[in-house]
C-alpha cells in the first residue's frame, strides 16, 4: 500500500470477505500490521525530513536551532 493514497476501505473489504478460514483471517492481520509499520515509518521520515529542513533554513537565515 501506498501511504500517499491513504486507506483503500474497498480492497480491505475485499480482503476481509476473502479470509474465510484461520490461515487466511491470520495472514489479512499480519498485511495489516505489516501496512500500518510501514505507514509509520513513512509519517516517521517525513517528520525528521522536515526536522532537517527546519534546521537547514535556519541555519541559512542565521537563527539558532531550536
Amino acid at each position: 500500500m501506498n501511504p500517499d493514497m491513504g486507506f483503500d476501505a474497498d480492497r480491505y473489504r475485499k480482503l476481509l470477505a476473502e479470509a474465510t478460514d484461520e490461515k487466511k483471517r491470520l495472514a489479512l492481520i499480519e498485511l495489516l500490521v505489516e501496512e500500518r509499520a510501514k505507514e509509520r515509518l513513512h509519517a516517521e521520515r517525513i517528520s525528521e525530513r522536515d526536522v532537517m529542513t527546519a534546521a537547514t533554513i535556519a541555519k541559512v537565515l542565521g537563527k539558532p536551532e531550536a
